[in-house]
């Protein structure tokens, strides 16, 4: 294993690349000891690389809409979608219309078509069928040679925006946001809002739970959220008129052995 990973930072392959291979072939190895007969001899340590590279970045709700005023009218539906699933800008950007089933509320990727190579379904939720439905509209209407869901000015495929999203994130006061950002945010809100991990590993496409935490960025606003919940979970207990009452008999307590010794003494 060792041999493995060394040949592999020569050919460039940086630590997480390779730890995400390192975890694809452990997994494997779990499988094959889990089989009855067992398929390998013994457990095995996998050896993984540190990484530095855990990710930071993120939108909140009030930033998104600012960054959402500020963007160019043929950017604020890729923006939206990126901001409510956990996707990249690659699959969003060669996604066609035909994708999108409306029926069933979902988008799917086919397989090839995403970094790891399978296929995947991400949900249509809140404004999200609203505007894409919109887009077949003004697709259907201006642009009908045009395959792509999200589309430039002109009917175009949209290849670069990069000028028009630093403009836009330094107007809304994000400078720095990357559209990557947005991939972890949505990522982020779903597990927020309750949804399962292995549900939103599913819709993003991350193998391991290893991936999925190198996304799952906290802040204070979790924390200030825990805080919440557990009060909640107090209350209903109602455990501050015990602990009150605790107090005030260990208090009594107290003072009965101050007074008793005053008079001993």
């Amino acid at each position: 294993m060792s041999d493995y990973r060394s040949k592999r930072l020569k050919d460039e392959a940086s630590r997480a690349t390779i730890n995400r291979e390192v975890e694809t072939l452990a997994r494997a190895w779990n499988l094959c000891l889990r089989c009855d007969p067992p398929k390998v001899a013994r457990p095995f340590h996998f050896p993984m690389y540190d990484e530095d590279n855990v990710r930071t970045g993120f939108l909140e709700d009030d930033n998104y809409q600012a960054l959402h005023d500020a963007l160019p009218p043929y950017l604020k539906p890729l923006l939206l979608v990126a901001y409510h699933v956990p996707c990249r800008l690659g699959e969003l950007t060669n996604l066609f219309m035909t994708q999108l089933d409306f029926k069933a509320n979902v988008i799917v990727l086919n397989p090839g078509e995403t970094k790891n190579k399978g296929g995947r379904q991400m949900p249509m939720f809140g404004p999200m069928r609203e505007c894409l439905l919109m887009q077949k509209s003004i697709r259907d209407a201006k642009f009908r040679k045009c395959r792509y869901t999200f589309f430039g000015e002109t009917g175009e495929r949209i290849v670069d925006f990069r000028k028009a999203w630093a403009s836009a994130c330094e107007k809304a006061g994000v400078d720095g946001l990357i559209f990557h950002d947005l991939r972890r945010s949505a990522a982020r809100n779903m597990r927020r809002a309750g949804v399962p991990e292995n549900t939103i590993m599913k819709i993003a496409g991350w193998k391991t739970p290893a991936m999925f935490r190198r996304y799952d960025i906290q802040d204070g606003r979790d924390i200030q959220r825990a805080a919440e919940i557990m009060e909640q979970q107090l209350a209903q207990k109602n455990p501050i008129s015990t602990i009150s009452s605790t107090m005030k008999a260990e208090s009594h307590t107290v003072e009965g052995g101050q007074k008793a010794g005053k008079v001993l003494n």
